[in-house]
């Protein structure tokens, strides 16, 4: 005897309706992984070595990878540094030029490596043609820190708008500069006032035009 598997109308109507539905999560799913890893809209750029590093002919291999991407009203910044000493902390700032005396700077978070010597951060806010900062007048300022190095200023000196299109590495500690054969100098670059040497910046662009200034919102 022979039987044949029939399916009912509505049986048949759910199993396409079903395949349909796959078929255009796949598709889907393929958009968006290639919109993912479209990274025409993203402006890459590298970070060397300072001076102070350099001078001191260490840490030849220390290097940082930059990607920006305007996202609207924002920009996101990944930085991936490599070759630097492990398990170190490091601060990273957005400055006015790249070497001393760096101009005016914006703290913007920290690095920590691991013990390979690499590290990440991501850091959202304005990174673009548009970064600046402007103090229109004088005002008081908190002085939250004192007895250090750099103490904190009572008042900020009026200034206009003052574009800042570069970016700097700095030791977190200067002991741990010291360990890695560099001068042990005290700079204000760090959330105590009492960080390490420039590590890394963007020096081989122009001092008045930054990689910031080449972002577009």
């Amino acid at each position: 005897m022979k039987y044949t598997l029939k399916h009912s109308p509505q049986r048949w109507f759910k199993i396409r309706v079903g395949s349909l539905f796959t078929l255009a999560l796949t598709a889907l799913a393929m958009i968006v992984s290639a919109r993912a890893g479209d990274d025409d809209d993203a402006f890459r750029f590298k970070m060397v070595r300072s001076p102070a590093v350099v001078n001191a002919n260490v840490l030849p291999n220390a290097r940082a990878s930059v990607r920006i991407e305007s996202v609207g009203p924002v920009e996101i910044m990944e930085v991936s540094v490599a070759g630097l000493p492990p398990k170190t902390d490091f601060d990273f700032f957005v400055i006015q030029v790249p070497n001393a005396p760096f101009g005016l700077s914006w703290y913007q978070g920290d690095i920590e490596t691991n013990d390979r010597g690499v590290g990440c951060g991501r850091f959202v806010g304005r990174f673009s043609i548009e970064t600046f900062i402007v103090a229109p007048g004088s005002a008081l300022a908190p002085q939250v820190h004192h007895d250090q190095p750099f103490s904190d200023a009572g008042s900020n000196p009026a200034t206009g708008p003052v574009h800042t299109y570069h970016l700097g590495l700095w030791f977190n500690s200067p002991a741990d500069a010291v360990k890695a054969g560099l001068p042990g100098a005290v700079t204000p670059f760090n959330g105590d006032h009492h960080a390490g040497v420039q590590v890394l910046n963007t020096g081989t662009f122009r001092i008045d035009g930054g990689p910031l200034k080449s972002v577009h919102p």
